[in-house]
């Protein structure tokens, strides 16, 4: 039996009446702004869901983790990613190397665990030591800068130890077994080498480092998501007050998600210390310091004026 037009149209109707229904959700979840979201080990997602500073967003996040600075930045740079944390040191590599991004947020930290470490058992006792030794570090990253300063500090070129560049796995390792003299590397990777008792701290970054530390975010980012930004890092921001009024139970989560011992966690966050705060004068000085020092030391070519790489228009208040 045929259908009539009257019946053909209704069903047709019907049809498209569901078909619509169903799209609605997945056309409503489109509609969510998404932040792709960069963080090194121990870094900004451990510390968000300690403090349950991921409740109620009202845009959803894509993680992605990386080991060390250089990779975060070479994501930056390909705008995998929108936003990241990274040291001052490896921030001027990334835009020295042409990177369009820009420090949105800053934080300054006790900068002892950004550290040259040495095995146990080994004869060196200061940074004068290291003349003709091998220390592995990550090319550009806050171990390559405390390497530099170490050795110019006591007196010694960089000509003068023979850098190896390795990624913190393979640095830990070739440590270990020998095939480097030193390790230059920064939290949690110096807290848990200490506490595991595989190696020891020959020269901190204390009072040779300012401690400052960035969210960096993308031109495009900047441009295209600023609200989402500026609610992400007011997020870091209450989520840190939390950490340290919370400590045991920051560090707990901190250890679960990143993988290490609860005391190795919770050596590297408590004397840290790490504080946001305005992107002011003295840390714009300091950042040009610190990109004047990697000029003067040929890592790079050109002189680099830091002030065209912040936005002082994110609020960092807790």
């Amino acid at each position: 039996m045929t259908s009539s037009p009257r019946n053909t149209s209704r069903r047709h109707f019907i049809a498209g009446t569901a078909a619509t229904l169903i799209a609605l959700p997945t056309l409503h979840a489109q509609t969510r702004p998404v932040l792709k979201a960069g963080d090194q080990k121990g870094g900004l997602r451990a510390l968000l869901e300690a403090a349950g500073g991921l409740e109620g967003l009202s845009y959803d996040i894509q993680w992605s983790e990386f080991p060390a600075a250089a990779p975060l930045a070479e994501a930056l740079n390909a705008q995998a990613v929108d936003s990241g944390p990274i040291g001052d040191a490896p921030l001027i590599f990334a835009l020295a190397a042409g990177t369009r991004v820009k420090a949105i947020g800053a934080n300054r930290a006790d900068s002892y665990g950004t550290a040259v470490l040495v095995r146990p058992d080994s004869t060196l006792k200061t940074a004068a030591d290291l003349k003709g030794k091998s220390i592995a570090t990550n090319r550009g990253s806050i171990g390559h800068y405390i390497t530099l300063k170490a050795i110019t500090s006591a007196g010694l070129k960089p000509e003068e130890v023979n850098i190896r560049f390795l990624a913190p796995a393979d640095a830990k390792l070739a440590l270990t077994q020998g095939s480097v003299d030193a390790w230059a590397t920064w939290e949690p990777y110096t807290a848990l080498a200490e506490t595991s008792q595989h190696a020891r701290v020959l020269v901190s970054g204390r009072g040779l480092l300012p401690g400052l530390s960035y969210l960096a975010a993308t031109d495009a980012a900047i441009a295209s998501k600023r609200p989402v930004l500026q609610d992400f890092l007011q997020r870091v921001v209450k989520a840190q007050v939390w950490s340290y009024r919370n400590v045991d139970a920051y560090s707990n989560t901190l250890a679960r998600i990143i993988g290490i011992p609860p005391e190795a966690a919770k050596l590297q966050f408590e004397r840290r210390q790490q504080k946001w705060i305005a992107i002011d004068a003295k840390v714009i000085a300091d950042q040009q310091a610190t990109a004047d020092f990697y000029e003067q030391v040929g890592l790079i070519k050109q002189h680099l004026d830091v002030r065209g790489t912040f936005d002082t228009g994110f609020g960092t208040s807790a």
